[in-house]
């Protein structure tokens, strides 16, 4: 099997790969610095005669598919394949692997550092220091920037997948009291709490997100859970954007109906006029789309794939936590 690879993976995971697959064709996007629009990828795909595909940000759309039936399986370096044409590769019987839960660690400690960074006013005490107005009277940062510890308080997760029973197992010491609103997860341990979301938002001194994109989630997050959470209350999303109703969340900043936000994802990127709005508002800690972004990510999702692969072709085992298209196990094969 030749298998084309335009996701970085890192050399060890290639030979690895190449142990289970045959011949490793590395052409990463990274090299043109732009993901690859359909026809390259078409292109691509005819003059390296591959046989099955690894992507993470390519347009693999219904065309590149429908050009490639032959594809042994199709892999997904992300933890929702959003850019690929999944039902598509299903009509044709190609299983679709995909690295759920790539970047828990990077979001989880990205979560705990600007959360942390919020609630003591980190940043406006450093660009007080840095615009030089330590004067006489060493008392005046002490009061004038003292926040709040982490320690103690009711954290509030808005879907308990990967992500959010990381940051849970990571901040239960602190300690933090975890409860969780996920209508597809009623076993977790005792410790967390599993409550009805408009339950979560109104008894969270932090409510975190971490839902998928889809049109169950969109605007799931709106005006009537923000009004019902504490007041001083802390919102924070490194999820998708789309399942927040961004206005909802201004008016309740503006009107300090929460004490602030911690936000990762925007309607727009890059930003359009209320993203900036929010983005600007000085309760906001804002970042640009980059809790998953750490070098050891890469690793994590070349790891995962190899064993989706390994399951798959080398073990026969049909592991299903890795495979998108599920409906291709009662296609007879």
């Amino acid at each position: 099997m030749r298998v084309l690879i335009t996701a970085p993976y890192h050399e060890k995971a290639q030979q690895e790969l190449a142990a289970i697959a045959g011949e490793i064709i590395y052409k990463p996007w990274k090299q043109q610095e732009r993901a690859y629009n359909e026809q390259e990828l078409v292109e691509l795909l005819r003059s390296t005669e591959a046989d099955a595909f690894i992507t993470e940000h390519d347009q693999v759309t219904a065309a590149v598919i429908r050009r490639n039936p032959h594809l042994r399986f199709i892999g997904v370096c992300r933890g929702t394949p959003s850019n690929v044409a999944v039902a598509v590769a299903s009509e044709m019987n190609i299983p679709v692997f995909y690295t759920p839960a790539r970047n828990a660690q990077a979001v989880a400690e990205m979560f705990i550092a600007n959360v942390v960074t919020l609630l003591r006013n980190t940043i406006p005490a450093r660009q007080w220091l840095l615009d030089e107005q330590w004067e006489a009277g060493a008392h005046t940062s002490y009061l004038q920037f003292k926040g709040q510890e982490l320690a103690g308080k009711t954290v509030g997760m808005v879907g308990f997948g990967a992500i959010g029973q990381r940051i849970a197992h990571m901040i239960k010491d602190y300690p933090c009291y975890i409860q969780y609103y996920d209508p597809f997860i009623s076993s977790i341990q005792k410790e967390f709490r599993r409550l009805p979301l408009e339950e979560v938002f109104s008894s969270s001194d932090i409510v975190s997100v971490h839902l998928p994109a889809n049109e169950h989630t969109e605007g799931m997050i709106d005006g009537a859970l923000f009004s019902r959470m504490r007041r001083g209350a802390f919102f924070v999303n490194t999820s998708r954007a789309m399942v927040v109703k961004s206005g909802d969340l201004l008016d309740a900043l503006e009107t300090g109906q929460i004490g602030g936000a911690v936000l990762d994802v925007f309607d727009h990127e890059p930003p359009d006029e209320l993203d900036y709005r929010i983005i600007h508002h000085p309760n906001v800690l804002a970042t640009p789309h980059i809790a998953g972004a750490t070098f050891e990510v890469e690793d994590h999702h070349a790891d995962i794939m190899n064993r989706a692969v390994l399951n798959w072709f080398a073990q026969g085992e049909k592991d299903t936590r890795l495979l998108v298209n599920k409906d291709i196990l009662t296609i007879k094969r």
